[in-house]
């Protein structure tokens, strides 16, 4: 039987394992919603913004490992998509983008909610198409698919013009292998690579493993443990990269970077060889680049070939897919111990102990991520936005489980972290899921409360509220002389009010001793809660290395008057 464009599109995403999408309707993609009522297995959420779909299936797709889906409408449906689709081109993200665009004949006329979105989305999405024929259909969802999830992850767009999916019939015909001429993405690599690499390790003496966020992708954290412990090597993670090696591992040595752990950033610069698996070398974690790891040689494993010699150029450059390529790693590194340079970093972390919260009875955010972090043991999935909440959620709470951290790492998006909260729920409901946003982000998306409502998705909602743009204004406080414009909020919303007129219990913290109550109460309600955590307005993010300088610049947190050892 011959089925419309819509139900092609439908029978192609229940062929590629799709039960749930993201989105919003509009006039070009309503055949697809007419098709959807017709398939009750694909599970549609409604979402309030656009933006918010594409977030939610990031977040989705990072929980799960699996492509996650939205779905929008042409013109501004298509354009709001954008932020959402280049966060998750940035952090490398699976998802598959639908859009609706107007009929073929109207196409380059200027029609009502017209716009070109594959031009539009060409730099930050992994490949798009628009499908002007419904026999061109299966096999473009197919390919998409494909290469969303395959290599480097990333975004890819079908743009579908409405009279495809309304218009002529075609045999639904789905192609049992994909085949795109040039596209072969590695696996294991070359062996003398991984033997100059693996030479390269035994011969060190103070070396750091440097783990990024290609660790959770290739599903290679048992790997990474095997690794760290056989040669006894101390392990940091970027931002993206958290979550990949337990917290509490003897091993573990912090985050490195512009906000990371001092001793991390030192321990980096001190270094003899870095092992650098799954990350780009980005200028939050090196700073300036000729200061970077002055001392140490490096190795770079990764599966993109255009990462390579990117930014820092590599001395043991290693092409493959991580998980292959530990595996053949492992058996060329022999044990050894360093109890020397393990002493050293031990000794940085005792010099420079970055994560003591001081003793105040001032209601700090370092204080909250930590109760958050001891009342949830470190094994809830954490979802941030950016800025100073996305920095203390990554220092103060001790992640133990893989995978457990998503954030908006390359693009930075303020507004992620609600929806993209969402979206990792939906994937993983047995799963407990916390979205920490700053109150200037949560109001991007908070509009989105409304989905979590009406779809039953039991997010909690910690909004560390300090009435500023957090981040921006600690840039102004350092490097624009306090100049303090457009950065704090004079009209903030009664955060507790709000979650209740969207029917959803909030709770206001004020006072240090509230804290643990209000999270413990959160977790009780079998449904969304809103925390609004009132937090000391000119609390800065510490260490901080500025932007473009090294770690010889690196600001640690003055110490109060009379309070020795806070660095």
């Amino acid at each position: 039987m011959k089925l419309t464009g819509a139900e092609i599109v439908c029978e192609s995403l229940l062929k590629e394992g799709v039960d749930v999408m993201f989105g919003l309707p509009g006039g070009a993609i309503l055949p697809l919603y007419g098709a959807l009522s017709r398939y009750p297995q694909l599970r549609h959420i409604l979402c309030r913004h656009e933006q918010a779909a594409a977030m939610a299936a990031d977040g989705y797709a990072r929980a799960t490992g699996r492509v996650g889906v939205c779905a929008a409408t042409s013109g501004p449906g298509a354009t709001n998509l954008v932020t959402g689709i280049a966060s998750a081109h940035m952090d490398s993200v699976p998802i598959v983008a639908i859009t609706g665009q107007v009929p073929r004949p109207a196409i380059g006329r200027d029609a009502f909610q017209e716009c070109d979105v594959t031009g539009i989305t060409l730099p930050i999405t992994k490949h798009n198409y628009l499908v002007m024929d419904v026999a061109d259909l299966a096999p473009a969802i197919k390919e998409a698919f494909y290469v969303a999830r395959t290599g480097r992850p990333g975004p890819v767009l079908v743009d579908i013009p409405k009279d495809v999916l309304l218009g002529e019939r075609a045999e639904f015909v789905w192609p049992e292998q994909v085949n795109i001429p040039g596209y072969n993405p590695p696996q294991d690599a070359d062996r003398e690579q991984v033997a100059v690499a693996a030479r390269l390790i035994n011969e060190a003496e103070r070396p750091v493993i440097l783990a990024g966020h290609g660790v959770l992708i290739s599903h290679a954290y048992e790997e990474l443990r095997q690794l760290a412990e056989r040669a006894q090597i101390p392990v940091v993670t970027t931002l993206l990269g958290i979550s990949a090696f337990p917290t509490d591992h003897y091993l573990h040595a912090g985050m490195p970077g512009m906000h990371g752990m001092a001793y991390a950033s030192l321990a980096v610069d001190q270094a003899d060889l870095v092992i650098a698996l799954g990350m780009r070398f980005d200028d939050r974690v090196t700073g300036r680049l000729r200061d970077f790891a002055p001392r140490a040689r490096i190795i770079h494993v990764d599966i993109d070939p255009s990462e390579l010699h990117k930014n820092i150029k590599a001395n043991a450059p290693v092409l493959g897919d991580l998980k292959c390529v530990l595996r053949q790693l492992l058996p060329l590194v022999e044990r050894r111990v360093h109890m020397e340079w393990l002493r050293r970093v031990d000794s940085l972390r005792a010099e420079h102990p970055s994560l003591r919260i001081r003793d105040t009875e001032a209601l700090l955010p370092q204080y909250v991520m930590q109760q958050l972090s001891e009342l949830t043991d470190g094994k809830a999935i954490i979802v941030t936005g950016v800025g100073q909440h996305q920095m203390w959620a990554a220092q103060h709470y001790g992640f133990k489980e893989p995978n457990t951290l998503i954030t908006s790492g390359g693009l930075g998006a303020m507004g992620f972290e609600v929806p993209a909260a969402l979206g990792a729920k939906v994937g993983c409901p047995d799963r407990t899921v916390w979205s920490i946003a700053g109150d200037g982000g949560f109001q991007m998306t908070m509009c989105d409360l409304a989905t979590a409502v009406e779809s039953g998705i039991n997010v909690k909602f910690a909004i560390l509220n300090n009435g500023v743009l957090g981040m921006v204004r600690q840039w102004q406080e350092f490097f624009y002389n306090k100049d303090y414009c457009a950065t704090v909020y004079s009209a903030n919303p009664d955060f507790v009010k709000l979650a209740e007129a969207f029917g959803i219990t909030g709770i206001r913290v004020k006072d240090k001793s509230q804290v643990a109550p209000a999270i413990q109460q959160a977790m009780a309600i079998p449904g969304p809660v809103v925390v609004d955590f009132v937090i000391k307005q000119d609390e800065n993010v510490y260490p901080m290395i500025p932007a473009g300088e090294s770690v010889g610049e690196m600001m640690e947190e003055p110490a109060p008057e009379g309070v020795q050892g806070i660095r």
